[in-house]
């Protein structure tokens, strides 16, 4: 009969108070509401037995003791752990801070944790939400000056077909856009910096930069033309008397932007001292533009309507022929009189204003001209109203050559009254002017850093804005050209009505309403650009890629960017001067396309490279609507001024060289970088300059391969296994090692390269494969690590197989060089993947079901969560659904913790079910004690009977001379119960046969009286191996292997149904004599699955929140 062990309970110790170097968070009083997070159960497991086809264990403490197993019980749960918690924190300690991003998977500083505590229990500041803090903000920015003073004159030269046809066009470029920015803005954290941030931190320091300034120039023009749009509805339409006396009538285009420019300072001055003064101000009277514009919009709406029932109110216009007038030509003392009579009337002799400027006395006999002649001069409603028929009358184009009578080729004659178009107009002139009306989109962006839920609100926001502003200027088009006569359609400046706005005169109730509010809502919009602007510049000049800018980085001591305010006025001034804002429009155009084609070539470039952190939560978004908004943007900047877009680009182009030749020394993980991994020459010295972001991680990986005589290698699904991680990007390198001298076995290596390429085609897994002669095995891994791959090309990841039956082998080498390449791996920094049960994993035309479990215990970096969201991405896992365990001790806290994972993985993109599996404060078994201490005797025993050259000489004789003397001594070696099954399932086993399986390789004295064999050099100087029962468990071996045996409890109960698992790999024991027991533990850890990836991170994030 074996002996039996016992133990007492150790004291009831807090667990967890030596677990790690640093401190801890303490969940207890932390108090947040992540707002919509996944639904996460908590397990309790106190009382949980072990997987059912296990050895019966005893949980009772047994009363008996001849082992000090003070300290035991502290940490035991995770104490297979303990070793790595000095540089892998424990994930309760960690959880906190990375689901509200204090830290990258490092632990908080003393400082943050202190100020985490001030603030627990407070509550947050309240953030802004779709509708405030994006719906609206784009509202306002894309409605704008163009819609009150130019959308009548584009559809009345356009006609209204290809009025909707231009305004369609330039509507479905921002959607794309809005849809390529809200896969982006989505696709992780975004931080104050909005789409500036954005589009630098998806394309680089080079293209980021120069979109950047692209962005800013566009903006700070853009308040030029609200400035100059501003100045002229107040000059043109409410107050036309306070135009400068000197310059000469506002009617005359020279004087009007004389005066343009005059205003547009004094207002740029004004609007740049409210800036500078505080946003508070900007702030408050946004919310007034904003309200301007709303309503406004929504008097035109029911002008509509109304006009359509009772055209009364509509103003009269006077027609020659076909030929519009001026209501200054036709008028006296503001009553208008549309007669060819030579006088007003029959009983006044005050001469017909018509008839003066049509009619000339020549020697004394009036002259009149041919057309004045043959054409009646009329009246007609300006604004007839829906029904009326003018939809079909309006439905064509009248494109004008300046100086022309709108429609026509005949040159018109402004002393005459004839209203004639003051630019040449054609197709592409007028879809440069109005595609400024559509920008804006990115305002919603621009405010990411006060919005309670970012990814959730831009999207959102932004596409829902895009939409209702695209259906009013659609519909617009369709109600203008219904119910507004032609000529005063195309009367740009409302000469016809006496100087009034088209617009306002169909508004309801009054004109006043639209003047004011266009005013004020382009005033409002001119505002919010000198605002944005500069703070865009300071962010550039903080980013540091453009040195010559680094000047404007420094704020006042309230914050206010002074110094690059005042070089947006100035470049807002150059805007101003140049007076018209039909010129102003083509160049703010092709700012924003080129800003809008760079966040749709951002989108396109992640969604093809498919790189690892590219997990957008916005899924209605494909690389071919972005590469169609790529291609609109292109075609809407050259139909528009060719020469403005090669200027465009010609900017571009300079800033990105200027900063490439400066070496912006910038990693924002791009996806330039991540394109250059798969690239020639160029990209490899690229990617030398240095490590790549976290963003553009990737596992790059080298498969080590075992061969069989035959130069064949073993367990190919390895390589299938491989293929399916890297989803058919990147690269394998598969190395293994023949032992022996290189001249001696090069054809045998030609040979083993042949047949891993072969087996490399089989599974798909794209790479090469090299195989090295060295003496040693360990030593030729060791070279294989450090010497594989090429540059930027190199591995960073080491699957490792399982050494199968390594209990059975006869030698040490079977584990020993799978330690010790562990060791290797870990010192390399590099990540290690080691698939047990490679036998059973999937072949690349299978198609898995089920579950792929985390067990996230020690934080690696997140390369737990990485592998299954890179798994998924291939066919044969598609199916499966991921879900995370995290284990929580008695001092943690369940309920914060679930919060925290799960808005964790909320901001990771990643989709899994969560639960929090409580490890309560069990006493040690006596199955755990008794399996430490056969580990320990079973590892004694073989170190015994390692037998020397000359012992293995001398063995034979002595076993001779030993017969000769009878010995009552017998040596009975238990059954390994992993190995060895009950012979008969049916028959249940009695208490000592269970106690003898779980004692290992146990010896068992036949009687107590037993005199002892002699000694033996094989069993060592102890003589026999009675003295093995006497071997005392340490103290670390027995909490390691309650680790083992706690969490193989809980895993077996959740996941033994699981696809894969997936667990943290305990770090490699410091030396040598803690091979075996290493060993030991993993199998006991595992025991019972069918397929498990254990995983060690490299010392570096590989996964990251932000964008």
């Amino acid at each position: 009969m074996a002996v039996r062990f016992t133990v007492t309970k150790a004291e009831n110790d807090p667990i967890g108070e030596s677990s790690s170097d640093g401190p801890a968070i303490g969940y207890g009083s932390v108090n947040k509401d992540n707002g919509n997070v996944p639904e996460v159960k908590i397990v309790d497991y106190g009382d949980a037995k072990y997987g059912e086809n296990q050895q019966s264990k005893e949980n009772d403490p047994l009363t008996t003791n001849e082992v000090d197993l003070e300290g035991i019980h502290s940490e035991k749960h995770l104490a297979l752990y303990q070793d790595e918690f000095k540089q892998r924190p424990k994930v309760a300690n960690v959880i906190n801070g990375l689901a509200n991003f204090n830290a990258m998977g490092i632990m908080p500083s003393e400082t943050e944790r202190e100020k985490m505590e001030e603030g627990a229990g407070k509550p947050k500041s309240n953030k802004l939400g779709t509708l405030l803090g994006v719906y609206l903000p784009c509202i306002q920015n894309i409605f704008g000056v163009i819609l009150f003073i130019r959308m009548t004159w584009i559809v009345g030269t356009a006609g209204w077909l290809e009025g909707f046809f231009i305004v369609f066009i330039c509507c479905c470029t921002t959607l794309l856009t809005a849809i390529s920015m809200s896969a982006i803005a989505t696709n992780g954290i975004v931080p104050a910096g909005g789409s500036y941030f954005m589009i630098s931190r998806q394309l680089g320091p080079e293209f980021g930069g120069a979109v950047g300034i692209l962005f800013y120039l566009g903006t700070s023009f853009a308040a030029a033309m609200y400035i100059i749009g501003a100045v002229e509805i107040l000059l043109k339409y409410i107050a036309p008397m306070a135009a400068i006396p000197g310059l000469g009538p506002i009617t005359d285009d020279s004087a009007a932007f004389n005066n343009y420019r005059i205003y547009g300072t004094c207002l740029l001055l004004l609007l740049g001292l409210c800036v500078f003064l505080g946003v508070r101000f900007v702030s408050k009277f946004a919310t007034v533009s904003l309200g301007c514009v709303l309503l406004s919009i929504l008097a035109i709406y029911v002008g509509i309507f109304v006009s359509a029932a009772d055209n009364s109110r509509s103003p009269e216009i006077c027609l020659l022929g076909d030929r519009l007038l001026t209501f200054e030509s036709v008028s006296l003392d503001g009553v208008m009189y549309c007669t060819k009579d030579a006088k007003i009337s029959n009983t006044s002799n005050t001469t017909a204003p018509l008839y003066s400027k049509w009619c000339k006395k020549v020697n004394g006999t009036d002259v009149c001209d041919d057309y004045f002649t043959n054409n009646e001069a009329h009246t007609i409603k300006g604004i007839p109203g829906l029904a009326s028929g003018k939809f079909i009358e309006n439905l064509g184009n009248t494109y004008s050559t300046q100086g022309n009578l709108y429609g026509s080729n005949v040159v018109g004659n402004r002393d005459r009254g004839e209203i004639i178009a003051d630019i040449t107009s054609s197709f592409m002139v007028l879809l440069a002017i109005f595609f400024p009306s559509c920008t804006g989109i990115m305002a919603g962006s621009n405010r990411s850093g006060d919005l309670a839920d970012a990814s959730k609100s831009i999207p959102t926001g932004t596409i829902a804005a895009i939409l209702t502003t695209s259906f009013v200027y659609l519909s617009s088009v369709l109600f203008f050209g219904a119910s507004i006569e032609g000529a005063l359609l195309r009367d740009k400046f409302g000469e016809s009505i006496g100087g009034g706005l088209s617009i306002a005169q169909l508004a309801w109730p009054n004109e006043w309403v639209i003047l004011i509010g266009s005013f004020l809502s382009t005033l409002g919009a001119g505002l919010q650009s000198l605002t944005g602007a500069p703070r865009l510049l300071q962010a550039i000049g903080q980013d540091g890629v453009i040195p010559i800018l680094n000047v404007f980085s420094v704020t006042t001591k309230n914050g206010e960017p002074f110094r690059a305010l005042l070089l947006t006025a100035c470049i807002t001034e150059l805007g101003i001067l140049i007076g018209n804002l039909d010129l102003i429009a083509p160049i703010i155009t092709m700012f924003f396309l080129m800003c809008y084609g760079f966040v749709n070539l951002a989108c396109a470039l992640q969604s093809l490279l498919k790189t690892p952190s590219w997990r957008p939560k916005f899924r209605f978004y494909h690389w071919t609507l972005s590469m169609l908004g790529i291609g609109l943007c292109l075609v809407i900047m050259f139909i528009s001024s060719w020469y403005y877009a090669l200027v465009a680009i010609a900017i571009a182009m300079g800033i990105y060289k200027y900063i490439e030749y400066k070496g912006a020394e910038k990693e924002w993980g791009d996806g330039i970088r991540g394109l250059a991994m798969s690239a020639a020459r160029y990209s490899l010295l690229k990617l030398e300059e240095g490590p790549p972001h976290t963003k553009n991680w990737r596992p790059q990986i080298l498969v080590l391969m075992n061969l069989d005589d035959n130069m064949q290698p073993k367990h190919t699904k390895m390589l299938s296994f491989a293929s399916q991680l890297k989803a058919g990007k990147g690269l394998t390198l598969v190395g293994t090692v023949i032992e022996g001298n290189y001249k001696d076995h090069y054809a045998e290596a030609q040979a083993a390269k042949l047949n891993i390429s072969k087996a490399m085609t089989s599974s798909k897994a794209k790479g090469f494969a090299e195989v090295l002669i060295a003496p040693d095995a360990v030593q030729g891994i060791n070279h294989q690590i450090q010497l594989h791959g090429l540059g930027g090309l190199k591995h960073n990841t080491v699957v490792l197989g399982f050494p199968h039956n390594w209990r059975k082998s006869e030698e040490e080498k079977a584990f020993s060089v799978f330690i010790e390449t562990v060791r290797c791996v870990s010192d390399g920094q590099l990540a290690l993947l080691v698939p047990k049960g490679i036998a059973q994993f999937p072949e690349n035309s299978e198609k898995m079901q089920g579950t792929i479990d985390v067990w996230w215990v020690v934080h690696d970096g997140g390369l737990l969560m990485l592998l299954p969201f890179l798994l998924m991405q291939h066919k044969v896992w598609k199916h499966c659904k991921m879900r995370i365990f995290t284990v929580a001790q008695m001092e943690d806290n369940s309920i914060q913790m679930k919060k925290d994972l799960a808005t964790f993985l909320y901001h990771l993109r990643i989709q899994a079910e969560v639960e929090v599996v409580e490890m309560t404060d069990s006493d040690i078994s006596a199955y755990t004690y008794e399996r430490t201490m056969v580990m320990e005797q079973r590892i004694s025993m073989l170190k015994e009977m390692r037998l020397t050259k000359k012992d293995i000489a001398a063995e034979p004789q002595r076993i001779v001379d030993q017969a000769h003397t009878k010995s009552d001594v017998k040596i009975v070696l238990d059954p390994v119960p992993e190995e060895v099954q009950n012979p008969d399932p049916e028959k249940p086993l009695t208490t000592e046969e269970k106690i003898s399986e779980a004692n290992l390789y146990t010896f068992s004295p036949s009687s107590s009286g037993a005199r002892q064999p002699s000694p033996s050099p094989v069993l060592g100087k102890s003589g026999s191996g009675g003295n093995l029962l006497e071997v005392k468990p340490d103290k670390k071996n027995v909490r390691r292997m309650h680790t083992a045996v706690r969490l193989n409890e809980v895993i077996v109960q959740k996941s033994h149904e699981a696809a894969l698992v997936l667990i943290n790999l305990p770090g490699p024991p410091k030396n040598v004599a803690g091979n075996e027991n290493y060993m030991e533990f993993l199998e006991v850890l595992t025991e019972g699955l069918d397929r498990v990836l254990m995983v060690r991170g490299g010392g570096r994030e590989v996964i990251t929140i932000y964008s």
